[in-house]
């Protein structure tokens, strides 16, 4: 017999209970929680890039495993409950998709002979971003932004993709890639300035500049900036091995290893990625 959510929900009250549950869960906490979450969601990313379909089933349930946990909190504390979770966020996607539940009932559907297609898709994510504005409006205590709700628990280089994104969408932007080929070296100039006046304090404000220029090339591109530095580190990743392998196939210590053979073996490892 199959498990159900009935039962995964079953299983961490289970589970936080003071008389008969795991010391280890029941000592957590909404913040000890959340590296957790973290880790699980970048597990996730990587089972899918990987093409690790095997994996992802366990790697989507050790993520959802973490919103039971936020739930269960929410319950002890007579917050909220998984069951709020599922309505609002049922109720949200209802009314921030007009174009297929025109009523803003599930039972609703678009007329008939109107096609996924025929929806314009600009369209869409116009009527998306006023519908989350107007959320964040009501939301906000101060006046809004349209920078709001860009959590600052993302990794660095995903919430200046987002900011930089969001900043977009109303005109604040270079015109094309060019524009921002001219900010990265206008930074990588700075960086050098600062350097050679012996400033590295003001040498690292200008890196996080000139990396936030180049996650904005990213976006420019359609890229998106972690999954392209996950890849790269990827690639580094394979080619070092492949200098470790070759330096101990010629019984040479790494440490031993000059500059200049480690270079060698790094092009061979390009080379032979290149055939």
């Amino acid at each position: 017999m199959r498990h159900t959510l009935d039962d995964l929900l079953t299983l961490m009250t289970v589970l936080r209970d003071r008389e008969q549950g795991c010391p280890w869960d029941i000592k957590q906490d909404w913040d000890s929680i959340v590296p957790h979450t973290l880790e699980e969601a970048y597990e996730v990313a990587d089972a899918i890039e990987r093409r690790a379909f095997e994996e992802l089933p366990g790697e989507l349930g050790d993520l959802l495993f973490q919103v039971v946990y936020y739930a269960q909190f929410g319950a002890e504390e007579q917050r909220f409950d998984f069951h709020d979770i599922v309505d609002t966020l049922t109720a949200k996607m209802l009314r921030r998709h007009p174009h297929v539940f025109p009523d803003g009932t599930l039972a609703s559907r678009r007329p008939p002979g109107v096609s996924a297609d025929e929806v314009k898709t600009q369209q869409v994510n116009s009527r998306w971003e006023a519908l989350k504005a107007d959320e964040r409006a009501e939301r906000a205590v101060t006046p809004p932004s349209v920078l709001d709700d860009v959590p600052r628990t993302l990794p660095a280089l995903s919430r200046a993709a987002k900011l930089s994104k969001r900043a977009a969408r109303v005109g604040f932007d270079w015109p094309d890639a060019e524009g921002v080929l001219a900010k990265i070296r206008e930074e990588l100039e700075e960086v050098e300035e600062a350097l050679a006046a012996g400033d590295r304090q003001h040498a690292q404000e200008e890196v996080g500049d000139l990396l936030f220029a180049v996650t904005n090339l990213a976006r420019t591109l359609g890229a998106d900036p972690e999954q392209c530095l996950r890849s790269t580190n990827t690639k580094f990743e394979r080619r070092f091995r492949y200098v470790e392998r070759a330096l101990a196939d010629a019984e040479r210590p790494l440490n031993e290893a000059s500059l200049d053979e480690m270079e060698g073996h790094w092009q061979a490892a390009k080379a032979q990625e290149q055939h």
